[in-house]
């Protein structure tokens, strides 16, 4: 049943409210403290060295269970940076969060999503998006776009009566809606629940180290069998010795750290980035902003300053008077003006004309107009598509779009208003230009792109010379050569081609921006978008990274991943320096999480076919991995990093990871047999393993540190003090079993530790041909 146009009753509310009939639908941002905890503690590997932590309690010295307790500080500090990071989107969700207009006793308030209610009258203008099902009370040329939702590339009209589903939005017009599905009952939260659930990270980064870890996963059961049997059954180790030295093997095997810290610097640049206005609505943008090599940009609001204002009104036919009559009765037609109408009402009162008919302005029309009975049919919109192409005021209108002025066609016409069908015989009155400022950040930014090897194009729906003007302000290249979108081909791999090879772009339509989005992409770019107004929405969706302007439409702010809170493109740099920074530094500690994991694994299987001890302790690896891994690599993880992305970060940390984990298992254990061999014991054997893979993976992470500088240098010395400390202070060197006392094997340990570290550097060498190419 529809409902009054009036709205609810302040009453009426507080019985929906008592009812539970309230819009709360699942949040795409939100995580409660329990679902961090659960998301970092429930996980496959902390069940498995969890399990393992257990039994080492049980069988061996607490020392050699050092392990579990990294595990649970690891996993408090993720814990930590997570909701601190839930905690920065949640208060910036609430700043970028659309506002719902809604009539209630008659009277029209903002309010949140959230609070509206089962009945409520929701006020509809360009740009909105609907958060709830709802039927439609009054249709003032109110068309939506439901593309989203069904794929639907044209919008559909709607009149009083017709149904509107949530997750679509307005495109022209205005009306008013009454809603009859709210919260989990509405389709969109139906159809997207489960796709609207936090992830943290669903990116090609995490792919490939989860990737990395299925495989380890795949082999701890047979390496931990053969390390077993090999101790108890070949090597005669008592039970608990063996044990040991399986549950040593394995553990190191996993980098589970290299998860850990994964999450924990995405987490810090939302951080980060939440202090300088910048709301991550999905945390793998992170990861996206340091891969994008071209940025897609509207001129009106992103180059552009926000707002504009009627500079001259250029006379064709009639009267100044009528004309300025003319402007005002159109503007105030408009029930949702963009600001190019906003401008126009600002500067031409309404005369009260009466209204017969009229169509609202749209992105894909580029006009709009009204029937005003004895005072005749008015249009106005962009000179191209309401001009006939021989007129020569089209030729006057697009000489005075040379200075960048958005310009208008104001004209009367003789037949009916039809908003299916383009405009002929149209006779111009005049020319309003408008004016628009660049913005002073503008060039600089766009300059910080191109210098960073970033193309930027300008893909406006404004007139191509006017866009060509203020694009050559902004320093864009191929600004003197704009490209009227009118004229582009249909054709994707035709239109690929040309959009690859011109930079400014006029006149372009909502459905044209996704497919040169589209085209852009099968040329293998990888393309971040920026808009703000509602014809941006269904490229934002297109684009590897969307970002939409605070001040951008509320359809715009729910599909991009980026929103710039503070409306301040010159905070782009910033922003790619830091998803620089995480994808860069995550390589880097990659290389020692991963050369971690080959050098135990080929350690454990030379320790079953030999039939010996395990080399180690779980204490020396315990030790050896946090200081030449997880203390190291948490810094390393958190530091500047300007780097340039390059394709192919797996195959990059396999060609180092794999010759560094050999290097460092060849050496160990060619330490540790040669001590044996020449009648040490196994404890001294142990120590001379342990102090010679230290020194091996110490060179590794040297190597994964550079470029070295002062901050790098001092914390690989720092563990550098660290470890020799433990062997010399007494106290430490007995907790971790480790001594260097002045016998042969202490110098064979050193002496092969330092050729397995020039190993490391040659091989890095030579890989680093590989990896640059």
């Amino acid at each position: 049943m529809i409902g009054s146009l009036q709205g609810l009753t302040s009453d009426e509310v507080a019985e929906r409210v008592a009812a539970g009939q309230v819009n709360h639908a699942p949040s795409a941002t939100s995580r409660s403290l329990g679902s961090i905890i659960k998301a970092n503690t429930l996980t496959w590997f902390n069940l498995v060295i969890g399990s393992m932590w257990a039994v080492m309690l049980i069988v061996a010295p607490v020392q050699d269970s050092l392990f579990g307790f990294a595990i649970v500080a690891n996993t408090a500090i993720g814990i930590v940076q997570e909701y601190r990071a839930a905690r920065a989107l949640e208060k910036l969700s609430v700043i970028g969060a659309a506002r719902p207009v809604v009539r209630r006793d008659g009277s029209d308030i903002a309010i949140e999503a959230s609070a509206i209610v089962l009945g409520d009258c929701i006020v509809l203008t360009t740009g909105d998006q609907l958060v709830v099902d709802g039927v439609i009370l009054d249709s003032q040329g109110l068309e939506i776009d439901e593309s989203l939702l069904t794929g639907e590339a044209d919008p559909v009209d709607k009149a009083t009566g017709d149904e509107a589903m949530s997750g679509s939005f307005v495109v022209a017009g205005g009306g008013l809606m009454q809603a009859t599905r709210v919260g989990r009952d509405s389709f969109a939260a139906g159809l997207t629940e489960q796709a609207k659930k936090f992830h943290l990270t669903n990116s090609e980064l995490r792919d490939a180290i989860s990737g990395f870890i299925r495989v380890v996963s795949f082999l701890l059961l047979p390496i931990g069998a053969l390390l077993l049997y090999s101790q108890v059954v070949r090597a005669d180790a008592s039970w608990p010795d063996a044990i040991r030295g399986t549950i040593a093997g394995m553990v190191t095997m996993v980098p589970e750290g290299l998860v850990l810290l994964t999450s924990i610097a995405m987490a810090v640049s939302v951080i980060r980035l939440a202090s300088r206005k910048v709301l991550v609505q999905d945390m793998p943008a992170v990861e996206v902003l340091a891969r994008v090599d071209t940025i897609c940009v509207d001129k009106t609001g992103t180059l552009t300053e926000p707002g504009m204002h009627v500079r001259d009104l250029v006379l064709v036919h009639g009267t100044v008077e009528q004309a300025a009559s003319a402007l005002g009765a159109l503007a105030s037609v408009e029930s949702s003006p963009n600001p190019t109408l906003q401008a126009v009402a600002e500067a031409y009162p309404a005369p009260g004309w009466p209204v017969e008919a009229s169509v609202p302005f749209s992105s894909a029309r580029k006009w709009s107009g009204a029937g005003f009975g004895a005072e005749g049919t008015w249009i106005i919109g962009a000179p191209e598509m309401v001009l006939d192409a021989d007129d020569p005021v089209l030729a006057q209108a697009q000489a005075l779009a040379a200075d960048g002025s958005r310009v208008l066609a104001l004209g009367r016409l003789d037949g009916p208003l039809d908003a299916e069908a383009p405009v002929t015989a149209l006779v111009p009155q005049a020319l309003v230009l408008i004016d628009q400022r660049l913005r002073a950040d503008a060039a600089q930014t766009v300059a910080y792109f191109l210098e960073q090897g970033v193309t930027v194009k300008v893909i406006s729906g404004d007139n191509a010379v006017t866009v060509g003007a203020i694009a050559a302000l902004a320093g864009v290249p191929g600004a003197d050569a704009p490209v009227d979108a009118r004229t582009l081909p249909t054709d994707q791999a035709e239109l690929a081609e040309v959009v690859s090879q011109s930079s400014v772009f006029g006149r372009v339509t909502p459905s044209q921006k996704q497919a040169m989005v589209d085209a852009l992409h099968s040329k293998g770019a990888t393309i971040a978008m920026t808009g703000d107004g509602v014809n941006d929405v269904l490229a934002l969706k297109s684009a590897d990274l969307g970002i939409s302007m605070g001040s951008g439409s509320a359809a715009t702010r729910a599909v991009a991943q980026l929103v710039l809170l503070d409306n301040k493109w010159s905070v782009m740099p910033s922003v790619v320096t830091e998803g620089r920074r995480v994808l860069g530094n995550i390589e880097r500690v990659s290389d020692v999480f991963l050369t971690k994991s080959f050098y135990a694994i080929l350690i454990s299987i030379a320790t079953g076919v030999f039939a010996v001890q395990f080399p180690f302790l779980p204490r020396h690896l315990t030790l050896i991995g946090a200081l030449t891994i997880g203390i190291p690599g948490f810094f390393l993880a958190l530091m500047p990093n300007t780097e340039r992305f390059r394709p192919g970060f797996f195959k990059r940390v396999l060609l180092f990871t794999a010759p560094a984990g050999a290097i460092c298992a060849a050496a160990a254990f060619a330490s540790y047999g040669w001590a044996l061999r020449v009648g040490e014991t196994v404890p001294a054997a142990q120590s001379a393993a342990t102090v010679t893979l230290f020194i091996v993976a110490m060179a590794v992470l040297l190597q994964s540190a550079r470029p070295l500088n002062l901050i790098r240098l001092g914390i690989v010395g720092a563990m550098i003090l660290a470890f020799v400390g433990v062997l010399l202070i007494p106290p430490l060197s007995k907790f971790f079993a480790l001594s260097l006392a002045p016998e042969r094997y202490a110098v064979v340990a050193i002496v092969v530790g330092v050729l397995g570290a020039a190993a490391v550097a040659v091989a890095t060498k030579i890989t680093d041909r590989w990896r640059r190419a």
